[in-house]
């Protein structure tokens, strides 16, 4: 969650977790915001064509958009959410990432039903908990899908109506509740931020009036967004954030001569960032990846609301069991094709896009030229766990290289469990040049497309795919993967 509005309170010395890591910030005294992770849901719905008109927005913000991802939250009370749309993150961290999630927040993030789960009215209910020795839980989601971004020449929409916990002043302090994305170069690396990019769609702290919109990007301390406050602004939606759902919008819109993102509230346009706000290195580094994952969370203290209140929150005022209620979150897009470019093909390896295997192409998981530890199951391979590893001879990459791969998995791993999809070039020792996470999907056969980012890579080459968790389950199997351009 990056930028919070907060008022004129002055942010205490807090010691911050060392190395780049996801941190929003942004308030009126320059109050230094760092990341919570609010992850927002989605379903892959079939394209309905929808007119949104953006009251008080230029005419190139009201566009006609393809409604290409959703989650609607209907269920059954006490339900998780759909694994098919989300991952819930377990813990205090990402392994091998930041501890506190980066941001200094307290709470344990669990997948118990308590804490997060259908509401049985449409709505998602997000939990801030405290136990009897004082110990904090609350929970955290983020898309499976890490690939949301405009068609080429065109526009992303992200949108969520949401409830504020309801609950203010001192009974408040602590209470963190976010809705943003993140660049998906960040799974498996988590170092990465915040050149990859954070759009903070809605942040808010300590049960304040207002909520926060913020862009997060090229370096930190510093840089062109003013890290780690970052580049935001702040809105009461009309008269209060506070009182009852309001919808908060995102939009990315490369659709003119040069991209422009914006940040709505009830419809209302609140915060704007141009491309040429921005140095092109730090637009390119933001935009030009597979796109980004949609987050929902309730953090609860951390540097954010510890800043705004001048103490350390939660403290014993504050008062557990409030909720973050989210009816539905939804993707659009406008305009662009949206469909990759496919290089020529040929099957004489001297010719561009030829060789044994073409990268761009799919590729079946069983076919491998070498593996270690890795069972065949009706053509796909798994169920995967730490150390295993598959080889794939002679794949053409071609000239230019790809942008991003795309493998097509399954999972049903128990709670907690999750781990990489890793892509090495010519030697299973070798550095990993792209990856991604994954956690239970819905089931051993629920199969979901999940993409990663991978490093600029030309010519033939063998290709490793290793997996990667620290922990004894299995927890993937793969069916098939190809590159793209």
């Amino acid at each position: 969650m990056d930028d919070a509005h907060t008022s004129d309170s002055h942010r205490p010395q807090l010691r911050l977790p060392e190395g780049p890591a996801p941190k929003r910030a942004f308030g009126k005294r320059g109050l230094a915001r760092v990341l919570a992770a609010v992850s927002v849901s989605a379903a892959l719905v079939a394209s309905a064509a929808l007119t949104i008109n953006a009251a008080n927005a230029d005419p190139e913000a009201q566009q006609d958009w393809d409604l290409v991802w959703s989650d609607e939250f209907d269920g059954p009370a006490g339900q998780l959410p759909s694994a098919s749309n989300w991952q819930i993150d377990i813990g205090h961290g990402y392994p091998g990432g930041p501890a506190n999630w980066g941001t200094g927040e307290i709470a344990y993030h669990t997948d118990d039903p308590a804490n997060v789960s259908l509401d049985g009215s449409g709505n998602l209910e997000i939990t801030a908990l405290r136990d009897g020795a004082g110990q904090w839980t609350s929970a955290r989601i983020e898309t499976v899908r890490g690939d949301f971004k405009p068609p080429q020449d065109g526009s992303l929409r992200i949108e969520g109506r949401l409830q504020l916990p309801q609950v203010t002043g001192e009974q408040a302090l602590g209470y963190w509740p976010a809705f943003w994305s993140l660049g998906s170069p960040y799974r498996g690396n988590y170092w990465n931020w915040p050149g990859v990019g954070e759009f903070d769609i809605m942040e808010n702290v300590n049960g304040s009036d207002t909520v926060h919109a913020v862009l997060h990007c090229g370096v930190a301390p510093g840089g062109p967004c003013n890290e780690f406050n970052g580049l935001g602004a702040t809105t009461e939606c009309g008269s209060s954030c506070h009182d009852g759902f309001h919808t908060y919008t995102f939009e990315w819109d490369e659709s003119g001569s040069a991209g422009q993102l914006r940040w709505y509230a009830d419809g209302q346009l609140y915060h704007t960032v141009d491309e040429g706000d921005l140095p092109a290195d730090t637009w390119a580094e933001m935009t030009e990846h597979a796109g980004y994952f949609i987050l929902l969370n309730l953090a609860m203290g951390g540097a954010f609301p510890d800043g705004v209140s001048g103490q350390v929150t939660p403290t014993a005022a504050t008062v557990p069991g409030h909720s973050m209620l989210v009816d539905y979150v939804r993707v659009y897009t406008a305009g662009g094709s949206g469909e990759p470019t496919e290089p020529p093909t040929s099957d004489d390896p001297s010719e561009p896009g030829g060789g044994t295997r073409d990268a761009f192409a799919v590729i079946e998981s069983a076919s491998f030229d070498a593996s270690s530890g890795v069972p065949v199951n009706g053509g796909v391979i798994g169920p995967l766990g730490d150390g295993d590893w598959v080889r794939y001879d002679d794949v053409d990459f071609g000239s230019p290289g790809p942008l991003d791969f795309v493998a097509r998995v399954a999972s049903g791993a128990p709670g907690g469990v999750s781990g990489l999809v890793e892509v090495r070039l010519d030697s299973v020792s070798a550095a990993p040049i792209g990856s991604f996470a994954v956690a239970n999907t819905g089931g051993w056969t629920s199969w979901q497309d999940v993409p990663g980012n991978v490093a600029s890579t030309t010519g033939v080459h063998d290709v490793f795919l290793t997996f990667t968790s620290g922990q004894p389950q299995d927890y993937v199997s793969v069916e098939q993967f190809r590159f793209r351009s």
